[in-house]
């Protein structure tokens, strides 16, 4: 929680990278231009899109900037933090919604003198209000909100001065095309900063989310953070989302199914048997993971939201980690 004290209003920068953003950023920046907190800013970098974004974003009274070619997130990042004027810097993303006192909490719980790095999550529900968004903004919110001093702040809710953001070399352009808050955070570690998770300072996400895009978005963060961890040798690592409680389901389903197909092909029910036991260790490991999902939605959506957990949810993560390791150890582009 973040005690009440004085405080004095710092500038905010709101610095947000956008590329084919059409559909969300004209409501990323009328919801921050709605904030309760007044003395700020809004820097938009637009990484040439190809859509109306640019329309858009010059229909509201932002700081503006285009670049020339598509580079990536870290660059329109960096670029947004050159062209800032704030005592701190708060990344978010073009399809992220303010709450009217989200910048009020992040002046509240940046303390520079302390070297700390703080960061949000996305609020416990979504912008829309469809099962598979509702399913991955409780999950992101749980476990990126499970440890006070986190693995890695993500950059849709990061709040970082701009001494410390130019100390630490800003976002890595030269990176996988995601992650690059991952690398960061743990740049700014190796150089003795603290991170602290408030939860508190919290963005709405639009998602959007079916079925396919919730396991595409799953297959390819997998993929990308086996990648990343298989160079960082920190594989196992329990972070953030890429959690032990995830990883501990993957390594379960595919223990279910093999030993599943064990039977078909034998007909021996200790196999069966067998698979009681890593059911129950599993759900034991998840509960309050399972049990945020009903706490959320109430029982209907929890049984749903667990089923798709454990029976379905797994397969995409799996199968992206194990290609990660294909494209790690055969070096593919």
């Amino acid at each position: 929680m973040i005690e009440e004290k004085n405080f004095m209003n710092r500038r905010i920068s709101v610095i947000i990278p956008n590329y084919n953003s059409a559909s969300t950023i004209g409501k990323c920046i009328e919801t921050a231009f709605s904030s309760r907190y007044e003395n700020f800013e809004i820097v938009v970098v637009d990484d040439c899109s190809t859509d109306n974004s640019a329309d858009i974003i010059g229909k509201f009274p932002c700081r503006f900037i285009r670049l020339d070619r598509h580079y990536g997130a870290s660059r329109a990042r960096n670029t947004g933090a050159e062209n800032s004027s704030g005592e701190i810097l708060f990344f978010i993303d073009a399809d992220c919604i303010l709450q009217e006192n989200t910048l009020e909490l992040v002046n509240k719980a940046f303390d520079r003198a302390e070297d700390i790095i703080t960061g949000g999550t996305y609020t416990l529900l979504p912008y829309n209000n469809d099962f598979f968004s509702t399913f991955q903004s409780i999950f992101i919110n749980y476990f990126e909100t499970k440890c006070d001093e986190p693995d890695y702040i993500a950059t849709h809710a990061m709040a970082v001065a701009p001494d410390i953001f130019k100390k630490a070399g800003g976002f890595s352009e030269d990176f996988l095309p995601i992650l690059e808050d991952i690398e960061f955070s743990h740049r700014l570690k190796k150089l003795g900063y603290r991170l602290k998770t408030i939860p508190e300072i919290s963005v709405q996400h639009i998602f959007n989310f079916t079925l396919i895009k919730s396991l595409k978005n799953a297959f390819r963060k997998s993929m990308y953070w086996t990648i990343y961890s298989l160079k960082n040798k920190d594989l196992l690592a329990d972070s953030g989302t890429a959690s032990a409680e995830l990883k501990i389901n993957v390594v379960s389903y595919f223990f279910i199914v093999f030993f599943l197909l064990l039977y078909a092909f034998l007909k021996i029910n200790i196999l069966l048997i067998a698979i009681l036991p890593v059911i129950t260790f599993n759900l034991y490991i998840n509960r309050r993971l399972l049990t945020a999902f009903y706490k959320a939605k109430g029982l209907a959506f929890g049984l749903s939201a667990a089923l798709y957990y454990t029976m379905l949810y797994p397969l995409s993560v799996g199968t992206g980690s194990l290609y990660g390791i294909v494209r790690y150890l055969y070096n593919f582009k």
